[in-house]
């Protein structure tokens, strides 16, 4: 997912230039936010407070990037920790393939929520395999007063067999969200 994501990125910040503030949750390798630093952006990578190899990937990528400012933190989905609440107003919040374990879901869209408390006009930019049809996050987004809009992979030219020399998405179903507050909570 996360090469999906560059390229969405790659041509919406060349397209129209950048001087947002974005956090990748969930970063990894950092895949999108280090494409998001090279056009501009100031950014935030986070993994799993939890999961110290996971922070030390965003490190590697940075270093490998020579990217030395970027800010990296800990964050575990659910948790409302000094880290989160010592995060800036943000515009966007990247998430590549978070929507993995139906059981992290709803932590995952509680963080999403506080940081959409502090700053109503935040985006969750996110995309995700489709795995299970029987897993979705209609509900979970109608209980946190989200709503989505589902943008298609051809709208960005990513709706091809191989992408970026990877496999996806292939055969898979590989869906891009932009979640943000609903509207009748604005």
């Amino acid at each position: 997912m996360a090469c999906i994501f560059g390229l969405v990125l790659w041509s919406w910040l060349n397209t129209f230039g950048i001087t947002e503030v974005i956090c990748q949750i969930g970063a990894g390798v950092s895949l999108p936010g280090i494409v998001a630093a090279k056009c501009g952006a100031e950014v935030i990578l986070s993994d799993s407070s939890e999961l110290p190899h996971c922070l030390e990937n965003c490190r590697q990528s940075c270093q490998m990037n020579d990217l030395p400012n970027i800010h990296i933190t800990g964050l575990t989905w659910g948790q409302i920790s000094p880290e989160l609440l010592a995060l800036p107003a943000l515009d966007i919040i990247l998430a590549s393939d978070v929507f993995f374990e139906p059981e992290d879901f709803e932590d995952i869209l509680t963080t999403v929520y506080y940081l959409v408390q502090r700053n109503p006009h935040v985006q969750l930019w996110t995309t995700y395999q489709v795995r299970s049809a029987e897993c979705s996050l209609e509900a979970l987004l109608y209980k946190w007063e989200l709503q989505c809009i589902h943008i298609p992979l051809e709208s960005f030219g990513a709706d091809k067999e191989h992408l970026a020399e990877s496999a996806l998405p292939g055969r898979h179903t590989v869906e891009m969200m932009i979640i943000s507050l609903a509207k009748n909570v604005l």
